[in-house]
């Protein structure tokens, strides 16, 4: 299987570089188990369930994660951190015009950080104070590339889940932008389980499929947690996953019976779903590790030709745009 496969063509002007006014006011494309597509308000998810569902949602936090700094030599850097691993450690992306050795240091304002190793293309770092503080003092919300803005107050509250408990996240679960708490609480009330997991999305998620087989293609591992109680709960019902990371996260049990642990699971076309009936998503980049997830789920033809008529129709795409909802055949 190719990578070109999941091709597309899409108009710049598409890609959303705002949240809408309101959170529950973007479109929702519905491709149903049959194929038809209906474009729909997203305040029309909670007509679509009932009782007997399950939605699961992914409660993760995105952090502060991207740093400016310098080197000792005064030169500039930029760090982005792609896991916390401990109260003043972490694996980070370091950009710079010669990267930086072990052993070396970085500095964001007044606070070191230690080169400790590298590994691949990640940096081990040790920070001279708590990292948390540092990140809320310093950091910026780590938007992602095709989002040209810098960051504003907006994005400090609209990247963000209304839901987001767990700080751990160097991207937000796009999928869950849309919801707000009254229509959370419009689908509770439709006697619909309403549970939530934690995926913590790594900077990975945004890494472009370097290879062309896309069985050849190695996917970055990113830390999750299910409670098993909750596990228990959707067990039987008619699982709705809100987003793709979701998606992965209950997939990554069914498969190993850990309930936490890190995952690497790549799901593309041939997949053998066990947990998931219906997915809601964004519209993800061509070629994309996230498109081939949305194609293995509702079938490569059916999703790229949904992808299609988003386009014609003027949807807005990637993380600050519209949702699609795929019914699995």
């Amino acid at each position: 299987m190719h990578v070109s496969e999941f091709d597309y063509t899409l108009p710049n002007e598409l890609v959303a570089q705002h949240p809408p006014a309101r959170r529950d006011a973007s479109r929702l494309l519905h491709l149903a188990a049959d194929g038809r597509l209906r474009d729909l308000r997203f305040t029309d998810l909670p007509g679509l369930l009932g009782p007997g569902d399950a939605v699961v949602l992914n409660d993760t936090r995105v952090i502060k994660a991207r740093l400016a700094g310098r080197k000792s030599s005064g030169g500039a850097v930029e760090i982005f951190v792609e896991r916390v691993t401990g109260p003043r450690e972490a694996l980070a992306l370091i950009r710079a015009s010669h990267p930086p050795k072990p052993g070396s240091e970085v500095f964001v304002g007044s606070i070191a950080a230690k080169v400790v190793a590298r590994h691949r293309d990640l940096y081990e770092l040790k920070f001279s104070k708590d990292l948390e503080p540092v990140l809320e003092r310093h950091g910026e919300v780590p938007l992602p590339p095709y989002i040209t803005h810098a960051p504003k107050a907006e994005d400090a509250e609209r990247y963000q889940t209304v839901y987001a408990a767990r700080p751990g996240a160097v991207a937000a679960p796009t999928a869950g932008l849309h919801f707000d708490l009254a229509l959370l609480e419009k689908i509770r009330q439709r006697d619909v389980a309403v549970e939530k997991i934690t995926l913590h999305v790594g900077a990975g998620t945004f890494q472009p499929v370097r290879v062309e087989e896309v069985e050849k293609h190695k996917m970055h591992k990113e830390r999750y947690a299910i409670p098993p109680d909750a596990f228990e709960r959707i067990s039987g019902r008619k699982v709705l996953a809100v987003g793709t990371t979701t998606l992965r996260a209950l997939e990554t049990m069914a498969l190993t019976k850990r309930p936490e642990g890190e995952t690497d699971l790549f799901v593309y076309p041939g997949f053998e779903f066990k947990v998931v009936n219906r997915l809601l998503t964004n519209f993800h980049l061509p070629k994309s590790t996230l498109l081939m997830l949305a194609c293995a789920f509702g079938g490569r033809e059916r999703v790229l030709n949904a992808y299609h008529h988003a386009v014609q129709n003027k949807y807005r795409f990637f993380s600050y745009g519209d949702a699609m909802l795929i019914e699995r055949g």
